[in-house]
């Protein structure tokens, strides 16, 4: 299973980015998907996750700023990243877990730049 991420960039304060990831297998037998962010020098931590009944949870701090979605039928999953904030800065990786499978599947990131 691979995942693509796309969509980072640079962008200033206050200013709006989507991102996709799209899996490269059906994504109808997930049992979750996920957005996480490592910032620098710090661990990666989650940002957004939806689950097979659409269940969403976001962090505290991106609350009513980000949204999480997916397309089945394009085996995508999306960030709707409004009112960013520098602090928004890092790497997004995308991840996939399947029901039945011990591993998570992780894409390979994409950058996410805001300047104050």
């Amino acid at each position: 299973v691979q995942l693509q991420a796309s969509g980072g960039g640079l962008v200033q304060a206050g200013g709006s980015l989507s991102l996709s990831c799209t899996v490269s297998r059906s994504m109808s037998n997930i049992n979750y998907m996920a957005w996480y962010r490592q910032a620098p020098g710090e661990e990666r931590s989650m940002v957004a996750v939806i689950n097979t009944i659409d269940s969403i949870k976001y962090a505290d701090s991106v609350k009513g700023r980000f949204t999480i979605s997916r397309d089945n039928a394009k085996n995508t999953m999306y960030l709707q990243m409004n009112d960013l904030k520098p602090e928004d800065t890092g790497v997004y990786y995308c991840t996939v877990h399947y029901r039945g499978n011990i591993r998570h599947y992780w894409g390979q990131g994409t950058l996410v730049t805001v300047s104050s």
